[in-house]
């Protein structure tokens, strides 16, 4: 599926210029292993594109940005990769706490495997039941589609899940198409955006008496990878590939 390009454009929000807090935006990234979310989240956020990454052992990025004129700090967690197992669904105990805690989610699964794509409905799933009654705004994004000839799941397929999980359906390159990949998060940024913030009331309390204020702070606070770092490991990425051509 193809994304219309005439779209308004999230914006760097230089945050010298403005005081004050700024609203957040939160978005859990979640899927199996090897699907791309960690390329997909930094296409997003900083436009590049790096082929090769460490393990993902829960990074959380952020940023200050604006959409359609309004300052927001969009927060993007990405998880680590689930896999199924006989039991289920294997997954760590912060992926369910990172749905919990974000305001939307991205399912994430690879055109090139079929496990990640079966993967998805009992990642649904887990969204229902760790939402409780405040379902987030869910997209399903099929990752890798340039990779052609090793395609295992067509689109009419991506297609009719999404329709089932009653949600919107992107087919994008995080490593060919930045717009693909900026569509896709923007909309749904923008969605967010038009929804009113949440009301400051009272937290709710759980059955054994523990508020749900104070259950989030014993959540450990996901790694938050320095910006900066990124660039240089970009820039390590480009002079692996110079050297590269240069031996040969």
């Amino acid at each position: 599926m193809r994304l219309i390009q005439n779209m308004t454009t999230i914006a760097e929000y230089p945050a010298s210029e403005y005081s004050g807090p700024n609203r957040a935006i939160k978005i859990a990234v979640i899927g199996g292993s090897g699907v791309g979310k960690t390329a997909l989240v930094v296409r997003f956020l900083t436009k590049r594109f790096i082929g090769d990454y460490e393990r993902n052992a829960g990074n959380l990025y952020s940023r200050e940005v604006q959409v359609d004129g309004e300052q927001v700090t969009i927060q993007v967690q990405d998880t680590p990769g689930a896999q199924m197992t006989d039991n289920g669904t294997g997954l760590l105990d912060h992926v369910t706490c990172s749905i919990q805690w974000a305001d939307a989610v991205v399912l994430v699964y690879s055109v090139t495997d079929r496990s990640s794509f079966d993967l998805i409905d009992q990642l649904h799933q887990l969204v229902v039941r760790s939402s409780g009654a405040s379902m987030p705004p869910v997209i399903l994004l099929a990752n890798k589609a340039d990779l052609l000839h090793l395609r295992r799941v067509d689109s009419q397929q991506g297609l009719i899940l999404a329709g089932n999980l009653g949600c919107s359906f992107y087919e994008v390159s995080a490593s060919e198409d930045y717009n693909q990949v900026h569509g896709a998060f923007h909309r749904l940024c923008c969605q967010l955006a038009k929804q009113p913030p949440p009301a400051s009331s009272s937290p709710p309390t759980s059955a054994s008496g523990v508020t749900e204020k104070r259950r989030s702070l014993l959540i450990p606070r996901p790694k938050s990878p320095n910006m900066q770092d990124l660039k240089r490991r970009f820039k390590q990425a480009l002079s692996a590939k110079v050297r590269t051509v240069t031996s040969v």
